[in-house]
């Protein structure tokens, strides 16, 4: 990126941070002139950036994360000697489950065109029907 495309960069980002933020970078002399501070500047609002993305995450989303990072630093051969091993015993569990809560019901889903429910100016409206023996 060209000097001025920085700068313009910097300055549409730095619009994106808390107040707060922004005051912090002001305070600790983050300037958007000069090279180095523009690249220093840039380097400090992804990073700001990137926090709020984090902070907003859901537990799942952060564990997912952290085993894509994780990952980073096996062969393989590892990871798929982990996935083969997590796959037998999520089996495993799952037949446990079914052990102790078998399901008793059978469930159909009806995808025909034939429905009792009819719609009216709805006629892209697709229907369908569950029946449970």
């Amino acid at each position: 990126m060209s000097y001025r495309v920085v700068q313009l960069a910097n300055s549409n980002n730095r619009s994106k941070l808390h107040k707060k933020d922004q005051i912090w970078l002001k305070e600790n002399f983050y300037k958007n002139i000069g090279w180095n501070n523009v690249v220093n500047f840039y380097q400090k609002i992804e990073e700001l950036l990137n926090n709020y993305q984090v902070k907003e995450l859901t537990l799942e989303e952060l564990f997912i994360e952290a085993d894509r990072i994780g990952n980073k630093y096996l062969t393989n051969q590892e990871i798929n000697d982990y996935n083969q091993s997590l796959s037998k015993v999520v089996n495993e569990v799952a037949e446990e489950i079914d052990k102790h809560f078998p399901e008793t019901e059978i469930e159909f889903i009806d995808f025909s065109q034939n429905t009792n429910i009819k719609y009216k100016n709805k006629h892209n409206h697709k229907t369908y029907k569950t029946v449970k023996f």
